[in-house]
């Protein structure tokens, strides 16, 4: 992992986010919620410290958190958790396979390379 990628703190629990495979913020980029830009400020916090979107991971070899009350998935409309695990677990396999390959940040988010007009669209 570059250096760039190292010694994000998680505001949740204070402990050191190690890989972007456990980083939310990462997660949350590759899915296109973040900007490239906002890598730089948005706070971080491990997916375990994440668990409602955390609970959306299908995949074997996540320990996928379960999530009680109104914004867990048993309480949830069956479609929208099916379309949400879908979505997110594609963006945790991407997470593992920019690892893999060694991928530019710029080549993360699904779909290919990040626009680079898309911090001036989003507000950034």
């Amino acid at each position: 992992m570059a250096k760039c990628d190292e010694g994000y703190l998680c505001e949740v629990c204070g402990e050191e986010v190690h890989s972007i495979v456990d980083s939310d913020l990462y997660l949350r980029y590759v899915l296109g919620e973040v900007t490239a830009k906002q890598l730089l400020s948005a706070p971080e916090r491990h997916l375990a410290c994440n668990p409602t979107v955390a609970q959306f991971i299908d995949d074997d070899r996540f320990d996928r958190p379960h999530v009680d009350g109104a914004f867990g998935r048993d309480e949830l409309d069956a479609a929208f958790v099916a379309e949400e695990a879908a979505r997110v677990s594609r963006g945790y396999r991407r997470l593992r396979e920019v690892v893999r390959l060694g991928l530019p940040v710029s080549d993360y988010p699904l779909g290919g390379p990040a626009d680079p007009n898309a911090d001036q669209e989003a507000g950034g």
